[in-house]
């Protein structure tokens, strides 16, 4: 063996372990401005005090892990085991700059964040619910123990296997550095997180404009005269037939187009996403997110008192 293999530090399985029990606490400590970053450092102290043994460069490891941070708390595990593997490469003399491991757990977490809530949230939860239930519905009493035994096991197995194996392609990422394979890591999981977060912005980002862009007075046969429709089922008949002929708009002698429905009619979503865009601005401006909160929930107070939206 080789001096410079004497002197290499190396985190062993038992150092990974003690940072796998401790990422079980990721979000022990969430906060609306920095997320998991407070349960993330938590779970990386072990590596820390074992790569690092001067109070400077431990202090400095724990800073730059104090960044913002949020992804699945499951699909963490493989962010940190690449991290592991940077970390360890860096307390070894590789060139790894801070903002270099902190550009990996952005550009992972982001797609990873999208993938976990359909994986296990909307799968396989569901699937082991349904069998502890069929076994509590027939009085069981192993239905609950049932759902909390196989959900932790298959949490907890694919937390330590992902973690691992992110450790191993860490080791093989901090290898080419300077062959472009982290750049083309970023550049896909940059894609990858944009098609992810595009398709979540319409979904989880809701604007509402309820000003009243014009007030029409329709002739008579485009709307429905409900002082002529007959009274109890046959009344009901006739509106039906006459809604589905006329559509929405003849349910009102005026029809109201709001400033809503134009911009729908337009460019559907293109409000949220202006503000989905607009605030990821100011965070690259370093804006505080509680600052950003509550800027927006003045605004949505006072455009509601205003009729606005």
């Amino acid at each position: 063996m080789t001096e410079a293999n004497e002197k290499r530090i190396q985190l062993s399985r038992s150092d990974r372990i003690k940072v796998f029990n401790r990422h079980q606490f990721l979000q022990g400590s969430w906060n609306y401005e920095r997320m998991q970053n407070g349960g993330w450092c938590y779970s990386i102290i072990p590596a820390i005090k074992k790569l690092y043994k001067s109070p400077e460069d431990r202090k400095a490891a724990l800073k730059r892990h104090m960044e913002f941070y949020n992804t699945h708390p499951y699909l963490s595990s493989p962010v940190m085991g690449v991290t592991l593997a940077m970390e360890e490469e860096r307390a070894n003399g590789a060139a790894i700059e801070d903002k270099t491991i902190n550009s990996v757990k952005v550009g992972m977490m982001g797609p990873l964040a999208g993938v976990g809530d359909p994986v296990f949230w909307f799968t396989a939860r569901p699937i082991i619910g349904a069998l502890g239930a069929s076994f509590a519905l027939s009085g069981s009493a192993l239905g609950p123990l049932i759902f909390f035994v196989v959900w932790n096991i298959i949490r907890m197995v694919f937390e330590w296997k992902t973690q691992e194996f992110g450790y191993k392609v860490g080791n093989e990422i901090t290898k080419d550095l300077s062959g472009g394979l982290l750049g083309k890591i970023n550049l896909v999981a940059s894609i990858v997180g944009m098609f992810i977060v595009g398709a979540l912005v319409q979904r989880w980002v809701n604007v509402t404009f309820t000003v009243n862009v014009s007030e029409v007075s329709q002739q008579a046969g485009s709307f429905i005269d409900w002082n002529s429709i007959s009274q109890g089922t046959e009344g009901i008949k006739e509106a039906l037939k006459l809604y589905s002929s006329l559509g929405a708009d003849g349910l009102e002698q005026v029809k109201v187009t709001t400033l809503q429905e134009n911009l729908n009619s337009l460019i559907p979503g293109l409000v949220p996403v202006l503000l989905t865009l607009g605030i990821c601005k100011l965070l690259k401006k370093n804006v505080s997110p509680i600052t950003i909160i509550v800027a927006l929930f003045i605004i949505g107070i006072v455009s509601s008192f205003f009729g606005i939206m």
